[in-house]
């Protein structure tokens, strides 16, 4: 078969063979329209290859396609942008924080055009973390950890301590901490950064304070991709500390391996942890602060809540959640963490639990993508934009029931969409 009607047969096939290339190339393929695709897919054969092509084809003739959907959304990209994505990439890869922290701006930018180019290099380095796992023999790349609980339980100082014992046995920890946006001016303090000096001047750690700009749960949607360029940068171990405020843990829940929550000494008996229900979310439990006079009462917590675990469902087959009590002051049981951690990891990943849990949650924070897509799309339509402050304004005066002007708002989208 001839090159010309190997183009013919197989119109992508032609693209991928060229992947490994070391050009602009590798980062998109353009269309007969002069659209530019981003792509992250390896494979080096036509036969292979059909049933992607199949997929695809079916794709396009129910509106649905990959391309199609790609076509609409990302344009041609100009020199300017090649040059910054194939920097950004690189340096990535190579392990430059600098490119970490430019490629991290880029995603949280909720500029139309950056975000194009973001979903851009989000997709190369999508591809190449799926080539590292591949070298890997299918195990994950880093272990990602959650962290919350209420302001004043000691996240930032755990932190600061537990990050700092993992960089001296020769770990790469990224921490990314979500701040609380102000209601009233949008403004963030982002302060973590501040409290963890010893850390942040670590070269093997990177601290990443982001402001949540009003996002529930205190999670950004950007937290999950941020997550992903952590690891492209080589980092084997993200620590997302989120604000404790309820929401937020079960959030972060949906994008960790393991989801750990610090509680202080006396902060409540074990039914306060059961009625939030935020105590089943987690997989490890840490009484933090347990020195000095806060000995006992962290004792006596630890003990509720061993007897608070037992009367919850069971969420894996192989772990059942631990609690642990420890000082970051001193040092005590920091080391026990990091080794319950390491213990959990394990099982996990032996028992296929962990990669299941990953493929979940990627759909899950999908769709959390698409609700919040859909909402903002909503709020900025043109037959609804106009109304939204007319019927707020009669919901707030007793003229119209919630419910009825929701009604209105949705049958004006539905209507003209």
């Amino acid at each position: 078969m001839n090159k010309s009607s190997t183009l013919l047969r197989f119109p992508l096939y032609q693209l991928l063979k060229n992947v490994g290339k070391p050009s602009w190339e590798n980062f998109c393929w353009k269309s007969n329209h002069g659209f530019t695709f981003p792509y992250g897919q390896r494979d080096n054969s036509p036969r292979s290859f059909c049933s992607w092509r199949r997929m695809f084809s079916k794709g396009l003739k129910s509106g649905l396609g990959c391309p199609a959907a790609v076509e609409q959304q990302t344009p041609e990209l100009s020199d300017k942008e090649q040059r910054l994505l194939r920097k950004l990439y690189t340096g990535l890869i190579q392990g430059h924080r600098a490119c970490l922290a430019e490629a991290i701006t880029l995603i949280e930018s909720t500029h139309k055009r950056k975000k194009e180019v973001a979903q851009v290099l989000l997709q190369k380095v999508l591809a190449h973390h799926r080539e590292q796992e591949q070298l890997n023999k299918g195990k994950p790349l880093a272990f990602r950890v959650g962290l919350s609980g209420p302001p004043g339980a000691g996240k930032s100082t755990f932190i600061e301590c537990f990050g700092k014992m993992l960089t001296e046995r020769r770990h790469k920890v990224s921490v990314l901490a979500v701040d609380p946006s102000s209601s009233t001016t949008g403004g963030s303090l982002l302060g973590d950064k501040t409290r963890m000096t010893e850390l942040s001047r670590d070269l093997n750690a990177y601290i990443r304070p982001s402001p949540t700009r009003g996002t529930l749960g205190g999670v950004t949607r950007t937290t999950n991709e941020a997550i992903l360029l952590c690891e492209g940068g080589g980092y084997d171990i993200v620590l997302v500390e989120t604000v404790g405020v309820g929401q937020s843990e079960f959030a972060v829940a949906d994008m960790v391996d393991m989801f750990v929550l610090l509680l202080p000494p006396a902060g409540g008996d074990e039914l306060q942890g059961i009625k939030r229900g935020i105590i089943e979310m987690a997989d490890l439990v840490v009484i933090t602060k347990a020195d000095g006079d806060l000995i006992v009462p962290a004792r006596r917590i630890q003990a509720e809540y061993v007897s608070a675990l037992k009367l919850l469902h069971k969420r894996s087959k192989v772990w059942r959640p631990k609690v642990m009590r420890i000082s970051a002051k001193t040092g005590e049981g920091i080391s026990d963490v990091w080794d319950k951690m390491t213990e959990f990891q394990e099982l996990m990943l032996t028992s296929g639990e962990l990669l299941a849990k990953r493929r979940r949650q990627q759909k899950v924070w999908m769709w959390n993508v698409i609700q919040e897509s859909m909402l903002d799309h909503f709020r900025h339509h043109s037959e609804v934009k106009d109304q939204i402050p007319l019927l707020e304004d009669k919901v707030a005066d007793g003229i119209l029931s919630p419910g009825l002007a929701a009604d209105l708002l949705l049958r004006a989208f539905k209507e003209k969409s």
